[in-house]
């Protein structure tokens, strides 16, 4: 199995479980409210869900996974300006950036 292939399972697998995490455990309920995100979480984790399904299905379809992984990146460096925003330490935070970073590399790949 290829480095991008297990890069885009890992990334889609973590985004499955956060997002039914995000809908379903008090603690993450909670962690947005305290974000300022408790109204959207229930989208937030939707789209986390359709997200991970659109990297699995860009296995076949190629484009999707330049799409799903730019939009991906985007969306988590949201995460890690938020939890900036409300003082997370570096250990809160790292998740965030980290999931950046590694869509930001499965973009890269993609497009090669």
């Amino acid at each position: 199995m290829s480095t991008e292939k297990i890069l885009i399972l890992f990334s889609s697998v973590s985004f499955i479980f956060y997002a039914i995490n995000s809908l379903y455990a008090k603690r993450l309920i909670d962690e947005f409210q305290r974000w300022g995100y408790g109204n959207l979480r229930k989208i937030i984790a939707y789209l986390q869900i359709l997200a991970s399904i659109g990297l699995i299905v860009g296995l076949y379809f190629p484009l999707l996974i330049s799409i799903v992984s730019f939009l991906l990146f985007v969306m988590m460096i949201i995460a890690t300006y938020t939890r900036i925003k409300v003082k997370d330490g570096f250990i809160d935070t790292f998740p965030a950036f980290f999931y950046s970073v590694l869509n930001f590399i499965i973009f890269l790949m993609s497009l090669y």
